[in-house]
Protein backbone atom coordinates (compact mmCIF):
# COMPACT_ATOMS: atom_id res chain seq x y z
CA UNK A 1 0.00 0.00 0.00
CA UNK A 2 1.75 2.88 -0.84
CA UNK A 3 1.15 6.42 1.55
CA UNK A 4 1.94 9.43 0.49
CA UNK A 5 0.26 11.20 3.05
CA UNK A 6 -2.21 8.68 3.86
CA UNK A 7 -3.64 8.92 7.35
CA UNK A 8 -3.38 6.17 9.41
CA UNK A 9 -5.64 5.88 12.94
CA UNK A 10 -4.87 3.23 15.66
CA UNK A 11 -6.94 2.68 17.87
CA UNK A 12 -5.91 0.82 21.31
CA UNK A 13 -6.90 0.70 24.76
CA UNK A 14 -3.11 0.30 25.83
CA UNK A 15 -0.71 2.71 25.35
CA UNK A 16 1.76 4.88 27.81
CA UNK A 17 2.13 5.36 30.68
CA UNK A 18 1.74 1.37 30.19
CA UNK A 19 4.68 -0.47 30.35
CA UNK A 20 3.83 -3.86 28.05
CA UNK A 21 5.00 -5.46 24.71
CA UNK A 22 1.82 -3.97 23.40
CA UNK A 23 2.76 -0.66 23.89
CA UNK A 24 6.13 -0.73 22.41
CA UNK A 25 5.01 -2.52 20.09
CA UNK A 26 2.51 0.33 18.86
CA UNK A 27 4.84 3.01 19.65
CA UNK A 28 8.01 1.47 17.50
CA UNK A 29 5.14 0.86 14.48
CA UNK A 30 3.56 4.27 14.83
CA UNK A 31 7.43 5.68 14.57
CA UNK A 32 8.70 3.34 11.71
CA UNK A 33 5.52 4.32 9.69
CA UNK A 34 6.00 8.28 10.14
CA UNK A 35 9.25 7.67 8.88
CA UNK A 36 7.63 5.81 5.73
CA UNK A 37 5.36 9.13 5.27
CA UNK A 38 2.60 8.37 7.36
CA UNK A 39 0.63 10.44 9.04
CA UNK A 40 -0.49 8.33 12.46
CA UNK A 41 -2.74 9.22 14.58
CA UNK A 42 -3.57 7.00 18.00
CA UNK A 43 -6.77 6.81 19.95
CA UNK A 44 -6.13 5.94 23.55
CA UNK A 45 -7.59 5.66 26.67
CA UNK A 46 -5.96 9.00 28.04
CA UNK A 47 -8.19 10.81 25.82
CA UNK A 48 -11.63 9.57 27.43
CA UNK A 49 -13.09 9.23 31.20
CA UNK A 50 -12.09 6.04 32.12
CA UNK A 51 -11.24 3.44 35.29
CA UNK A 52 -8.68 0.77 36.36
CA UNK A 53 -9.08 -2.38 34.86
CA UNK A 54 -10.21 -5.08 37.62
CA UNK A 55 -6.74 -7.05 38.60
CA UNK A 56 -4.99 -4.81 36.05
CA UNK A 57 -5.27 -1.10 37.26
CA UNK A 58 -2.10 -0.13 34.73
CA UNK A 59 -4.74 -0.55 32.55
CA UNK A 60 -7.59 2.31 31.83
CA UNK A 61 -10.86 0.87 30.31
CA UNK A 62 -12.52 4.19 28.81
CA UNK A 63 -16.56 4.24 30.18
CA UNK A 64 -19.19 5.18 27.18
CA UNK A 65 -16.55 6.11 24.70
CA UNK A 66 -19.04 5.89 21.49
CA UNK A 67 -19.79 9.76 20.95
CA UNK A 68 -16.21 11.00 21.63
CA UNK A 69 -14.93 7.72 19.37
CA UNK A 70 -17.33 9.07 16.64
CA UNK A 71 -16.18 12.94 16.86
CA UNK A 72 -12.51 11.77 17.29
CA UNK A 73 -12.65 9.31 13.79
CA UNK A 74 -14.75 12.18 12.12
CA UNK A 75 -12.22 14.69 12.90
CA UNK A 76 -9.44 12.75 11.88
CA UNK A 77 -11.29 11.49 8.75
CA UNK A 78 -8.77 8.10 8.35
CA UNK A 79 -7.77 6.65 5.23
CA UNK A 80 -6.88 3.57 7.36
CA UNK A 81 -7.95 2.35 10.25
CA UNK A 82 -5.98 -0.43 12.62
CA UNK A 83 -7.43 -1.54 15.63
CA UNK A 84 -4.98 -3.26 17.81
CA UNK A 85 -7.14 -4.61 21.05
CA UNK A 86 -10.28 -5.97 21.99
CA UNK A 87 -11.48 -3.14 24.77
CA UNK A 88 -14.00 -0.78 24.96
CA UNK A 89 -12.37 1.49 22.42
CA UNK A 90 -11.81 -1.17 20.23
CA UNK A 91 -15.05 -2.24 20.07
CA UNK A 92 -16.40 1.21 20.18
CA UNK A 93 -14.11 1.80 16.71
CA UNK A 94 -15.22 -1.44 15.46
CA UNK A 95 -19.26 -0.57 16.23
CA UNK A 96 -18.42 2.89 14.08
CA UNK A 97 -16.71 1.30 11.32
CA UNK A 98 -19.29 -1.52 10.86
CA UNK A 99 -22.05 1.23 10.58
CA UNK A 100 -20.38 3.01 8.22
CA UNK A 101 -19.54 0.68 6.06
CA UNK A 102 -15.66 1.16 6.71
CA UNK A 103 -12.93 -1.49 6.61
CA UNK A 104 -10.10 -1.95 8.59
CA UNK A 105 -7.68 -4.26 10.29
CA UNK A 106 -7.24 -5.50 14.06
CA UNK A 107 -4.19 -7.17 15.83
CA UNK A 108 -4.37 -9.83 18.57
CA UNK A 109 -1.77 -9.44 20.84
CA UNK A 110 -2.48 -11.23 23.98
CA UNK A 111 -3.84 -14.47 24.75
CA UNK A 112 -6.96 -12.95 26.42
CA UNK A 113 -8.91 -15.87 26.74
CA UNK A 114 -6.51 -18.07 28.13
CA UNK A 115 -5.56 -14.46 30.52
CA UNK A 116 -9.22 -14.92 31.80
CA UNK A 117 -9.30 -18.70 32.10
CA UNK A 118 -6.54 -18.13 34.67
CA UNK A 119 -7.97 -15.90 36.31
CA UNK A 120 -11.37 -16.01 36.36
CA UNK A 121 -11.56 -20.09 35.30
CA UNK A 122 -14.15 -18.76 32.27
CA UNK A 123 -14.23 -21.78 30.19
CA UNK A 124 -12.17 -21.01 26.98
CA UNK A 125 -14.84 -21.83 24.02
CA UNK A 126 -16.75 -18.69 25.92
CA UNK A 127 -13.98 -16.04 25.47
CA UNK A 128 -13.03 -17.45 21.79
CA UNK A 129 -16.79 -16.52 20.89
CA UNK A 130 -15.82 -12.94 21.54
CA UNK A 131 -12.74 -13.25 19.83
CA UNK A 132 -14.30 -14.35 16.76
CA UNK A 133 -17.34 -11.92 16.88
CA UNK A 134 -14.78 -9.02 17.45
CA UNK A 135 -12.30 -9.87 14.66
CA UNK A 136 -15.20 -11.07 12.10
CA UNK A 137 -15.71 -8.03 9.90
CA UNK A 138 -11.76 -7.02 10.26
CA UNK A 139 -10.00 -7.47 6.94
CA UNK A 140 -6.59 -9.12 8.35
CA UNK A 141 -6.27 -10.18 12.25
CA UNK A 142 -2.95 -9.55 12.69
CA UNK A 143 -0.65 -12.30 14.84
CA UNK A 144 2.61 -12.06 16.06
CA UNK A 145 3.71 -15.58 14.99
CA UNK A 146 2.53 -19.09 13.37
CA UNK A 147 1.96 -20.70 16.37
CA UNK A 148 -0.86 -18.51 17.54
CA UNK A 149 -2.18 -18.11 13.84
CA UNK A 150 -3.12 -22.15 13.94
CA UNK A 151 -4.50 -21.13 17.39
CA UNK A 152 -6.82 -18.64 16.31
CA UNK A 153 -7.96 -20.88 12.66
CA UNK A 154 -8.46 -23.95 15.22
CA UNK A 155 -11.11 -21.81 16.95
CA UNK A 156 -12.89 -20.22 13.68
CA UNK A 157 -11.26 -16.47 13.68
CA UNK A 158 -10.95 -16.08 10.39
CA UNK A 159 -8.41 -13.74 7.86
CA UNK A 160 -5.58 -14.17 10.15
CA UNK A 161 -2.55 -13.20 9.38
CA UNK A 162 1.40 -12.74 10.27
CA UNK A 163 2.75 -9.54 11.51
CA UNK A 164 6.42 -10.49 13.61
CA UNK A 165 7.85 -8.20 16.25
CA UNK A 166 10.79 -6.31 15.82
CA UNK A 167 13.30 -5.08 18.27
CA UNK A 168 15.70 -1.64 18.78
CA UNK A 169 18.96 -2.86 18.62
CA UNK A 170 20.25 -0.11 18.57
CA UNK A 171 18.58 0.42 22.23
CA UNK A 172 18.98 -2.97 23.02
CA UNK A 173 22.71 -4.26 22.29
CA UNK A 174 25.54 -5.75 24.55
CA UNK A 175 27.48 -3.86 26.82
CA UNK A 176 31.14 -4.23 25.79
CA UNK A 177 32.78 -3.36 29.08
CA UNK A 178 30.46 -6.29 31.20
CA UNK A 179 31.87 -7.84 33.33
CA UNK A 180 31.38 -11.47 34.22
CA UNK A 181 29.48 -12.02 37.50
CA UNK A 182 31.08 -13.44 40.75
CA UNK A 183 27.65 -15.30 40.83
CA UNK A 184 24.68 -15.93 38.27
CA UNK A 185 21.81 -13.49 37.84
CA UNK A 186 18.71 -14.70 36.50
CA UNK A 187 16.66 -12.20 35.07
CA UNK A 188 12.95 -11.89 34.41
CA UNK A 189 11.55 -8.90 32.60
CA UNK A 190 7.57 -8.30 32.71
CA UNK A 191 4.00 -7.58 34.18
CA UNK A 192 3.80 -9.58 37.87
CA UNK A 193 0.87 -11.31 37.23
CA UNK A 194 -0.87 -14.66 37.82
CA UNK A 195 -0.79 -15.26 34.10
CA UNK A 196 2.74 -14.91 33.95
CA UNK A 197 3.55 -18.22 35.60
CA UNK A 198 6.02 -16.53 37.54
CA UNK A 199 6.61 -18.79 40.76
CA UNK A 200 7.86 -21.47 38.21
CA UNK A 201 10.69 -19.39 37.98
CA UNK A 202 11.03 -17.97 41.50
CA UNK A 203 10.46 -21.35 42.66
CA UNK A 204 13.11 -22.87 41.14
CA UNK A 205 16.74 -23.95 43.16
CA UNK A 206 19.39 -22.07 41.18
CA UNK A 207 22.62 -21.31 42.52
CA UNK A 208 22.93 -17.82 42.29
CA UNK A 209 20.19 -14.49 42.41
CA UNK A 210 17.21 -13.92 40.75
CA UNK A 211 16.04 -10.30 39.48
CA UNK A 212 12.81 -9.33 38.57
CA UNK A 213 12.31 -6.19 37.18
CA UNK A 214 8.34 -5.02 36.30
CA UNK A 215 5.05 -4.04 37.96
CA UNK A 216 1.99 -5.79 38.88
CA UNK A 217 -0.91 -7.12 41.35
CA UNK A 218 1.16 -10.10 41.99
CA UNK A 219 4.18 -7.84 43.22
CA UNK A 220 2.97 -7.13 46.44
CA UNK A 221 2.28 -11.06 47.53
CA UNK A 222 5.48 -12.67 45.74
CA UNK A 223 7.68 -9.94 47.28
CA UNK A 224 6.74 -11.30 50.69
CA UNK A 225 6.81 -14.53 49.65
CA UNK A 226 10.19 -14.97 47.72
CA UNK A 227 12.11 -12.33 50.42
CA UNK A 228 15.49 -13.39 48.54
CA UNK A 229 14.68 -12.41 44.94
CA UNK A 230 15.34 -8.93 44.43
CA UNK A 231 12.22 -6.98 43.29
CA UNK A 232 13.43 -3.84 41.37
CA UNK A 233 10.16 -2.46 40.20
CA UNK A 234 8.94 -1.11 36.79
CA UNK A 235 11.42 0.30 34.71
CA UNK A 236 11.03 2.09 31.10
CA UNK A 237 12.50 0.83 27.85
CA UNK A 238 15.38 3.16 28.47
CA UNK A 239 16.65 1.47 31.70
CA UNK A 240 16.16 -1.96 30.75
CA UNK A 241 19.62 -2.72 28.76
CA UNK A 242 21.06 -1.84 32.26
CA UNK A 243 19.39 -5.08 33.69
CA UNK A 244 19.97 -7.35 30.46
CA UNK A 245 23.48 -6.78 30.27
CA UNK A 246 24.10 -7.34 34.06
CA UNK A 247 21.96 -10.71 33.86
CA UNK A 248 23.52 -13.85 32.80
CA UNK A 249 20.35 -15.82 31.74
CA UNK A 250 16.90 -14.27 30.96
CA UNK A 251 13.95 -16.52 32.35
CA UNK A 252 10.35 -16.34 30.16
CA UNK A 253 7.93 -18.70 32.84
CA UNK A 254 4.88 -17.66 30.67
CA UNK A 255 3.13 -20.71 28.93
CA UNK A 256 0.01 -18.11 27.66
CA UNK A 257 2.34 -15.30 25.49
CA UNK A 258 1.56 -14.44 22.04
CA UNK A 259 4.79 -13.52 21.27
CA UNK A 260 7.34 -11.91 24.24
CA UNK A 261 8.60 -9.13 23.11
CA UNK A 262 11.00 -8.96 26.47
CA UNK A 263 13.05 -12.12 24.93
CA UNK A 264 13.42 -10.26 21.47
CA UNK A 265 15.19 -7.41 23.82
CA UNK A 266 16.97 -9.59 26.16
CA UNK A 267 18.79 -11.71 22.94
CA UNK A 268 19.30 -8.19 21.13
CA UNK A 269 21.87 -7.53 24.38
CA UNK A 270 23.16 -10.76 23.76
CA UNK A 271 21.31 -12.40 27.35
CA UNK A 272 20.35 -15.98 26.78
CA UNK A 273 16.82 -17.13 27.00
CA UNK A 274 15.50 -20.19 29.16
CA UNK A 275 11.56 -20.61 28.55
CA UNK A 276 8.70 -23.64 28.24
CA UNK A 277 8.80 -25.03 24.64
CA UNK A 278 5.17 -23.16 23.55
CA UNK A 279 3.80 -20.99 21.65
CA UNK A 280 6.08 -18.00 21.80
CA UNK A 281 9.15 -18.75 22.79
CA UNK A 282 9.31 -21.57 20.24
CA UNK A 283 8.68 -18.54 17.46
CA UNK A 284 11.14 -16.48 18.53
CA UNK A 285 14.09 -19.04 19.58
CA UNK A 286 14.99 -20.48 16.89
CA UNK A 287 18.87 -21.81 16.25
CA UNK A 288 20.60 -24.61 14.52
CA UNK A 289 19.57 -28.09 16.69
CA UNK A 290 22.95 -29.60 15.58
CA UNK A 291 24.90 -26.70 17.12
CA UNK A 292 24.12 -26.42 20.57
CA UNK A 293 26.52 -23.17 20.51
CA UNK A 294 24.76 -21.47 18.04
CA UNK A 295 21.35 -21.47 20.20
CA UNK A 296 19.78 -18.37 21.16
CA UNK A 297 18.29 -20.34 23.91
CA UNK A 298 17.19 -23.60 25.83
CA UNK A 299 13.80 -24.70 25.93
CA UNK A 300 12.85 -27.82 27.88
CA UNK A 301 10.14 -28.48 30.46
CA UNK A 302 11.92 -28.59 33.36
CA UNK A 303 12.83 -24.48 33.59
CA UNK A 304 15.46 -25.53 36.11
CA UNK A 305 17.64 -27.29 33.59
CA UNK A 306 17.18 -24.65 30.89
CA UNK A 307 18.25 -22.20 33.12
CA UNK A 308 21.58 -24.37 33.52
CA UNK A 309 21.89 -25.28 30.21
CA UNK A 310 21.31 -21.23 28.98
CA UNK A 311 24.50 -20.49 31.17
CA UNK A 312 26.71 -22.09 28.99
CA UNK A 313 25.76 -20.22 25.56
CA UNK A 314 27.50 -17.68 23.89
CA UNK A 315 26.14 -14.14 24.00
CA UNK A 316 27.79 -13.30 20.59
CA UNK A 317 25.29 -15.89 18.79
CA UNK A 318 22.93 -14.37 21.14
CA UNK A 319 22.92 -11.51 19.96
CA UNK A 320 23.86 -12.47 16.19
CA UNK A 321 20.42 -13.95 16.17
CA UNK A 322 18.32 -10.99 17.81
CA UNK A 323 20.01 -9.04 14.75
CA UNK A 324 17.20 -10.90 12.09
CA UNK A 325 14.68 -9.07 13.90
CA UNK A 326 14.12 -5.13 12.56
CA UNK A 327 11.12 -2.73 13.29
CA UNK A 328 11.41 -1.48 10.17
CA UNK A 329 11.14 -5.25 8.58
CA UNK A 330 8.28 -5.51 10.92
CA UNK A 331 6.24 -2.71 10.17
CA UNK A 332 6.14 -2.81 6.49
CA UNK A 333 4.79 -6.17 6.62
CA UNK A 334 2.06 -4.87 9.22
CA UNK A 335 1.60 -1.92 6.02
CA UNK A 336 1.17 -4.41 3.65
CA UNK A 337 -2.15 -6.15 5.57
CA UNK A 338 -3.47 -2.64 6.03
CA UNK A 339 -6.98 -1.89 3.92
CA UNK A 340 -8.51 1.15 3.12
CA UNK A 341 -10.92 2.41 4.87
CA UNK A 342 -13.18 2.74 1.77
CA UNK A 343 -12.48 3.62 -2.18
CA UNK A 344 -11.16 6.81 -3.21
CA UNK A 345 -13.56 9.42 -4.00
CA UNK A 346 -16.53 7.38 -2.62
CA UNK A 347 -19.42 8.89 -0.66
CA UNK A 348 -20.15 8.13 2.94
CA UNK A 349 -22.46 9.70 5.28
CA UNK A 350 -19.41 10.40 7.49
CA UNK A 351 -18.55 12.91 4.83
CA UNK A 352 -21.96 14.59 5.37
CA UNK A 353 -21.72 16.68 8.46
CA UNK A 354 -25.60 17.60 8.26
CA UNK A 355 -25.98 13.50 9.56
CA UNK A 356 -24.58 13.98 12.85
CA UNK A 357 -26.87 14.06 14.91
CA UNK A 358 -28.81 10.59 16.89
CA UNK A 359 -31.86 11.16 19.44
CA UNK A 360 -33.54 13.32 21.22
CA UNK A 361 -31.03 15.76 19.63
CA UNK A 362 -31.86 14.64 15.91
CA UNK A 363 -35.40 14.93 16.79
CA UNK A 364 -35.09 18.43 18.18
CA UNK A 365 -32.87 19.77 15.13
CA UNK A 366 -35.54 18.02 12.64
CA UNK A 367 -38.45 20.06 14.67
CA UNK A 368 -36.81 23.18 14.15
CA UNK A 369 -35.82 22.62 10.42
CA UNK A 370 -39.17 21.19 9.68
CA UNK A 371 -41.12 24.99 11.45
CA UNK A 372 -38.00 26.48 9.21
CA UNK A 373 -39.20 25.31 5.95
CA UNK A 374 -42.75 25.64 6.61
CA UNK A 375 -41.70 29.69 7.38
CA UNK A 376 -39.68 29.97 4.52
CA UNK A 377 -43.01 28.28 2.05
CA UNK A 378 -44.87 31.14 3.77
CA UNK A 379 -42.53 33.98 2.82
CA UNK A 380 -41.08 33.06 -0.36
CA UNK A 381 -43.93 30.86 -1.61
CA UNK A 382 -47.53 32.42 -3.04
CA UNK A 383 -48.48 29.09 -4.44
CA UNK A 384 -47.79 27.85 -1.09
CA UNK A 385 -49.76 30.45 1.16
CA UNK A 386 -52.63 30.12 -1.93
CA UNK A 387 -52.96 26.36 -0.93
CA UNK A 388 -53.08 27.54 2.80
CA UNK A 389 -56.07 29.37 2.40
CA UNK A 390 -57.32 26.53 0.27
CA UNK A 391 -56.99 24.30 3.51
CA UNK A 392 -58.63 26.46 6.15
CA UNK A 393 -61.85 26.68 3.42
CA UNK A 394 -61.32 22.81 2.35
CA UNK A 395 -60.98 21.49 5.83
CA UNK A 396 -64.03 22.89 6.85
CA UNK A 397 -65.84 21.49 4.24
CA UNK A 398 -64.34 17.98 4.92
CA UNK A 399 -65.86 18.16 8.57
CA UNK A 400 -69.29 19.27 8.00
CA UNK A 401 -70.46 16.81 5.00
CA UNK A 402 -71.97 13.92 6.01
CA UNK A 403 -69.69 11.32 5.07
CA UNK A 404 -68.10 8.26 7.38
CA UNK A 405 -64.66 8.98 9.34
CA UNK A 406 -62.25 7.74 6.89
CA UNK A 407 -63.83 9.35 4.16
CA UNK A 408 -62.97 12.58 6.23
CA UNK A 409 -59.88 11.63 6.39
CA UNK A 410 -59.52 10.84 2.96
CA UNK A 411 -60.19 14.47 1.97
CA UNK A 412 -58.32 15.92 4.50
CA UNK A 413 -55.22 13.80 3.45
CA UNK A 414 -55.61 14.69 -0.13
CA UNK A 415 -55.63 18.75 0.55
CA UNK A 416 -52.39 18.00 3.01
CA UNK A 417 -50.67 15.62 0.13
CA UNK A 418 -51.39 19.50 -2.00
CA UNK A 419 -49.00 21.25 0.69
CA UNK A 420 -46.58 18.24 0.73
CA UNK A 421 -46.15 18.33 -3.50
CA UNK A 422 -45.74 22.24 -3.34
CA UNK A 423 -43.30 21.96 -0.72
CA UNK A 424 -41.38 19.36 -2.72
CA UNK A 425 -41.54 21.47 -5.64
CA UNK A 426 -40.17 24.21 -4.24
CA UNK A 427 -37.59 22.14 -2.67
CA UNK A 428 -36.74 21.33 -6.50
CA UNK A 429 -36.55 24.71 -7.57
CA UNK A 430 -34.32 25.87 -5.10
CA UNK A 431 -31.84 22.98 -5.48
CA UNK A 432 -32.31 24.17 -9.28
CA UNK A 433 -31.07 27.92 -8.31
CA UNK A 434 -28.45 26.69 -6.23
CA UNK A 435 -26.59 25.54 -8.82
CA UNK A 436 -27.35 27.85 -11.24
CA UNK A 437 -29.17 30.64 -11.98
CA UNK A 438 -29.45 30.87 -15.72
CA UNK A 439 -31.65 29.56 -18.05
CA UNK A 440 -30.99 25.63 -18.99
CA UNK A 441 -33.02 23.31 -20.69
CA UNK A 442 -32.44 20.22 -17.67
CA UNK A 443 -33.12 23.13 -14.82
CA UNK A 444 -37.00 23.79 -16.48
CA UNK A 445 -37.40 20.50 -16.80
CA UNK A 446 -36.89 19.17 -13.52
CA UNK A 447 -38.76 22.65 -12.65
CA UNK A 448 -41.37 21.43 -15.51
CA UNK A 449 -41.51 18.24 -13.44
CA UNK A 450 -42.76 19.51 -10.44
CA UNK A 451 -45.08 21.98 -11.62
CA UNK A 452 -46.80 19.10 -13.13
CA UNK A 453 -46.81 16.53 -9.77
CA UNK A 454 -48.28 20.07 -7.98
CA UNK A 455 -50.89 19.89 -10.70
CA UNK A 456 -51.56 16.16 -10.49
CA UNK A 457 -52.37 16.19 -7.03
CA UNK A 458 -54.28 19.87 -7.05
CA UNK A 459 -56.92 17.28 -9.62
CA UNK A 460 -56.82 14.22 -7.23
CA UNK A 461 -57.70 16.56 -4.16
CA UNK A 462 -60.14 18.09 -6.08
CA UNK A 463 -61.72 15.19 -7.93
CA UNK A 464 -61.71 13.42 -4.01
CA UNK A 465 -63.93 16.76 -2.85
CA UNK A 466 -66.55 16.87 -5.99
CA UNK A 467 -67.10 13.11 -5.34
CA UNK A 468 -67.67 12.75 -1.74
CA UNK A 469 -69.86 16.64 -2.36
CA UNK A 470 -72.11 15.42 -4.93
CA UNK A 471 -73.10 12.42 -3.23
CA UNK A 472 -73.64 14.34 -0.28
CA UNK A 473 -75.99 16.52 -2.12
CA UNK A 474 -77.78 14.23 -4.50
Amino acid sequence: MENKEQKILIVSDAWAPQVNGVVRTLSYTKKCLESFGYQVFVITPDQFFSIPCPTYPEIRLALFPGKRMTSSIKSIAPDIIHISTEGPLGISARNYAIRHDLRFSTAYHTRFPEYIHSRFRIPLAFTYRFIRWFHRHSSAVMVPTSSVLNDLQKWEVENAVLWPRGVDTELFKPNAERAKNDESIFLYVGRIAIEKNLEAFLSLDLKGEKWVVGDGPELKKLRQKYPNVTFFGAKTKEQLPFYYNQADVFVFPSRTDTFGLVLLEAMACGLPVAAFPVSGPIDVIEGDANNFKAKAGILDGDLGLACEQALTLSRKHVRKHAEKFSWDHATKIFKGHLVKSRETGSYNIIDNPYKDNKGIRRFIKATKNSLAGLLCGLKEESAFRQEILLTFLLVPIALLLETSLLEKLLMISSVILVLIVELLNSSVEAAVDRISLENHGLSKRAKDYGSAAVFLSLILCGTIYLVFIFRSIF
